[in-house]
């Protein structure tokens, strides 16, 4: 039994040179308090600048300035990462790592932080009609299940990567229906509908050499519809029903064969009636009248001799 060779996949241009690691952090919680004092101290001086004259009160007003302004930088650094998500740092356009640590965490306040969803995502096809190897039109849907792996090659490598796995997954999908019939006409051949473990497998292999580039992970992926189209559904359905009678036929006929050359054999070997060719053909082609026929048969007594 030969297997079909699988699926070769094309080259895919290679990502951009950019891979996630972690960024600088520190806990949130204190610099949140240390925060909120800042700005509570930095109203008491400024407040407290009202009541002074001379050099004091521009001494409490620059002073509750700064230390206002670092108070807000302080706040403005903390950013709350929720299990689940990661934040892409950026500082003037460079990548400078991925915060993953889920609470209040302290990064930066001049950097951009960008969210990033970790969380495992379906995505089902649309229902697509694709010519399969036979050049048969049939539908085919397919659900895929899969997460960002590397948050900075999804930000940077492409552009919106959730539309960019919806668009790959699809044309593995329609590149996958078409390199295989539905139906096997040889023995040991691939076929979308007899072998969807070994097709399954190869759409999944196939999907993430596609989304590969944007750091995501395929974790699994199945067919959710497959089926002729429906201009050549009934045609394939007396198809596939003619083929079941003449699979049933067959069956029939090889039994019934073996069923006359075990009566034939017994007969001879138990010395039972002796049967020239004649009689012996005769015998075989009632039998198989009797054991192939749909319908029920009737008795016929023969009361002359046995060539009469």
């Amino acid at each position: 039994m030969t297997a079909q060779a699988p699926v070769r996949t094309e080259q895919r241009p290679a990502p951009a040179q950019v891979a996630e690691h972690t960024a600088w952090s520190t806990p949130g919680i204190k610099v949140l308090v240390a925060g909120i004092v800042g700005v509570a101290a930095a109203i008491a001086l400024l407040l407290n600048a009202r009541t002074q004259a001379g050099s004091t009160a521009t001494t409490l007003d620059w002073a509750g300035a700064i230390l206002l302004i670092a108070a807000v930088l302080l706040l403005i650094g903390l950013t709350p990462v929720v299990p689940g998500q990661a934040r892409v740092i950026q500082l003037f356009g460079k990548y400078r790592g991925t915060t993953r640590d889920p609470g209040l965490q302290w990064v930066n306040p001049f950097t951009r932080r960008i969210k990033v969803s970790t969380r495992i995502r379906n995505h089902e096809t649309a229902q697509a009609k694709v010519n399969d190897a036979d050049g048969n039109p049939i539908e085919i849907a397919a659900v895929v299940v899969w997460r960002v792996q590397d948050t900075a090659k999804a930000i940077y490598a492409v552009d919106e990567y959730t539309k960019f796995v919806a668009i790959q997954t699809e044309t593995a999908v329609r590149h996958i229906a078409s390199s295989y019939p539905y139906t096997s006409q040889k023995e040991g051949d691939l076929s979308l509908r007899e072998n969807v473990e070994e097709i399954t497998g190869q759409l999944s292999a196939e999907i993430a050499d596609r989304v590969r580039p944007a750091g995501v992970d395929i974790i699994e992926s199945r067919l959710t519809r497959l089926s002729y189209a429906a201009e050549i559904a009934q045609a394939m359905l007396r198809q596939q029903a003619a083929s079941a009678v003449v699979g049933a036929r067959y069956r029939i006929v090889e039994g019934a064969v073996g069923m006359v050359q075990l009566a034939l054999k017994r007969l001879e070997e138990e010395g039972v009636v002796e049967l020239d060719e004649e009689r012996k053909a005769a015998m075989v082609s009632n039998l198989l009248v009797v054991l192939c026929s749909e319908q029920a048969t009737q008795q016929v007594v023969n009361t002359g001799s046995l060539y009469q």
